[in-house]
């Protein structure tokens, strides 16, 4: 029997085990779900809804939360992916408390916007910004802005990023590994929900990460019809997918040589993999840039940033990039704080030093234990693929046993660190404020997953 079967066979057994453990633990949360009858679904999203049940937080401070039954945890999801600030991180305090005091809308830009946007401009050598509200909204006016600026209606996109709930990129974001996904080099396209239109899906052609070849064949079977490609361009929604050599760089010769547009959705990426992204890090300049997540300090904000030729679309009013609460006084308070002291260039300095002690430690432990499996980095952001090769794209993610991710998140939770729930899918996140302690507990909880998957055989 092989290494891997050993482990398969007793995940289920440590997965009862710890279930047990996390009900037990958690009678307030059960109680406020109770409570909570006019919240459909008993939660505030989706994403909310995990098995056994919904964790409900009282209050975060540094690199802490704390939930409603009073336990203390090192948090690792950070709010998926916002957190990179920590909690009540005294300059975003700061900032909001003095913002309040004065005016949270007016609907009218404020000095704050400024000094963001001359910010991000030099974080991300993109001339013009816009500001709005989330990912989701900065992604769909980035797909508007190539269609308006190409006069063209087709987008690509890559098998398994998700970039937000617009309906033209909810396709083929988890297609599981049964459905009619297609051949390797043609992903046939899934809806990712309900609602949305056949005429929309129509639009959109799926297409692989990592393989140029693929999107040069749906440029030439689109010939003339593709206005872009949106990617995220470290892929983050199946664990962490890094590009091959020369693969952003070309999708982009490509695209241009085809009058096609790149998009590069940094929503999650953006400020947690470095200063100014994965743009800065690989050398790569795309057309249009989505920024959102860790910008504002914990508060709700986006941003649009882009070439002269695209975002011109938007200085003149060829397209009209609206909201009543882009640039909000608050949002802009938050993100200066965020930006200016908050990451500074030793807040990355020490993101780096953390991160290496948690790879390291990681490595070690899965070294010792045989259990064949890795750890993969993206600046502040991290997760351990359980599986023993580098992952290339989408579909060799698909081969990925979900278990050992809930096994593990069970695992983390009930000895005090918290995890996003999706553990095949999502990734932690390390904070300024996290400390040497906090890795610790994480790599030694990994620890007695890998113990208890391999009866100590270490």
């Amino acid at each position: 029997m092989t290494a891997t079967s050993v482990l398969s066979d007793r995940l289920d057994s440590v997965i009862e085990q710890e279930t047990e453990a996390f009900v037990a633990r958690q009678p307030q949360s059960r109680a406020h779900a109770s409570r909570a009858q006019h919240l459909a679904g008993r939660v505030t999203s989706s994403w909310q809804i995990t098995e056994p049940q919904a964790v409900w937080i009282d209050h975060g401070a540094g690199s802490k939360i704390y939930d409603v039954d009073g336990f203390e945890y090192s948090d690792f999801h950070g709010g998926y992916g916002v957190a990179l600030a920590g909690h009540a991180h005294p300059a975003v305090v700061a900032a909001v408390r003095d913002r309040v005091g004065r005016g949270t809308h007016f609907a009218q830009p404020t000095e704050d916007a400024i000094v963001v946007a001359d910010d991000l401009a030099d974080r991300f050598d993109q001339p013009l910004w816009r500001f709005a509200n989330s990912g989701t909204e900065a992604t769909m006016d980035a797909v508007h802005l190539i269609r308006a600026a190409t006069g063209r209606d087709r987008i690509l996109k890559v098998e398994g990023c998700y970039h937000g709930h617009h309906d033209s990129v909810e396709v083929s974001v988890l297609p599981e590994a049964d459905d009619p996904i297609g051949p390797p080099d043609r992903p046939r396209g899934v809806p990712d929900n309900t609602g949305i239109p056949a005429a929309i899906m129509d639009l959109v052609t799926v297409v692989p990460f990592n393989d140029l070849e693929a999107v040069e064949r749906a440029l030439l079977r689109h010939r003339d019809e593709v206005a872009g490609m949106i990617l995220e361009p470290i892929m983050m929604n199946a664990g962490i997918i890094h590009p091959v050599d020369g693969y952003l760089a070309g999708l982009r010769d490509l695209l241009h040589r085809h009058g096609a547009l790149l998009v590069f959705d940094e929503v999650k990426t953006g400020l947690t993999v470095g200063p100014g992204g994965v743009s800065r890090l690989h050398g790569v300049n795309p057309d249009v840039i989505c920024l959102a997540k860790a910008m504002g300090g914990g508060i709700s904000t986006a941003a649009v940033g882009g070439s002269e030729a695209v975002m011109s679309l938007i200085a003149d009013g060829r397209y009209e990039q609206v909201g009543t609460f882009n640039g909000n006084p608050l949002a802009m308070a938050a993100a200066r704080a965020m930006l200016t002291e908050v990451l500074t260039p030793e807040a990355y300095q020490r993101l780096d030093r953390l991160t290496a002690r948690m790879s390291d430690g990681l490595q070690d432990v899965f070294d010792r234990y045989a259990v064949g499996w890795r750890v993969v980095t993206a600046g502040a952001k991290g997760c351990v693929s359980f599986l023993p090769d580098p992952i290339r794209d989408f579909r060799d993610f698909l081969t990925l046993d979900g278990r050992y991710g809930h096994a593990h998140w069970l695992v983390q939770h009930n000895r005090s660190a918290f995890l996003p729930p999706w553990g095949k899918v999502e990734q932690w996140l390390l904070s300024v404020q996290h400390t040497d302690e906090d890795i610790d507990r994480f790599v030694d909880n990994c620890e007695h997953l890998a113990s208890q998957l391999t009866a100590g055989e270490a």
